[in-house]
């Protein structure tokens, strides 16, 4: 055999030899996947506001135009002055007279206070307040995965399955990691 060739032959030998070390060693070096042991969906509720509005029905009182009742009890008075008169003679009709016409002017405001406070409307109005819809939505996934003999959690956009892919580090593929 020529030299050339058992040269040729041995470094071929080497080659093959490297190649398949070098293999095995990437084979060996960690696995490509970790496992997934939990998958957990992260949940947000969501509250939208909107308006409840509706129509009631109200009875409001009447703006008083004679706060102090001065008609009523201006009417009362002659009124009660007038009866007074028509009692006794002398003396006596003037006393009749003015405990009439007090008597009188008193029941008078009292009357006209009862009326103002009785003197009412009914209307409708519009009342609204602020009711929530709730909803939910999916936020991501806690996603739990064993590498190396230790859990670690990580979130995600979404379910990875039973694996996760890992790079050439032996690090989670992060291009589906929520951040």
């Amino acid at each position: 055999m020529n030299k050339s060739m058992l040269i040729g032959g041995v470094l071929g030998a080497v080659a093959v030899t490297a190649g398949g070390a070098y293999a095995t060693y990437n084979l060996m070096s960690g696995p490509s996947y970790a496992e997934v042991v939990a998958v957990k969906a992260v949940k947000e509720t969501i509250k939208t506001p909107r308006q409840e509005c509706r129509e009631v029905t109200v009875t409001k009182r009447k703006p008083i135009k004679d706060e102090n009742r001065i008609v009523g009890s201006a009417v009362g008075a002659v009124v009660g002055g007038l009866l007074g008169n028509q009692v006794g003679g002398g003396n006596g009709k003037k006393i009749a007279t003015v405990a009439g016409a007090v008597g009188g002017g008193y029941a008078g405001n009292k009357t006209q206070e009862h009326l103002q406070q009785n003197n009412t409307y009914t209307t409708t109005e519009q009342r609204c307040r602020t009711e929530y819809d709730i909803s939910e939505k999916n936020a991501g996934y806690d996603v739990s995965y064993e590498l190396d003999g230790k859990v670690r959690t990580v979130r995600m956009d979404e379910d990875p399955g039973r694996r996760l892919e890992l790079d050439d580090q032996g690090r989670v593929v992060i291009s589906k990691v929520i951040r």
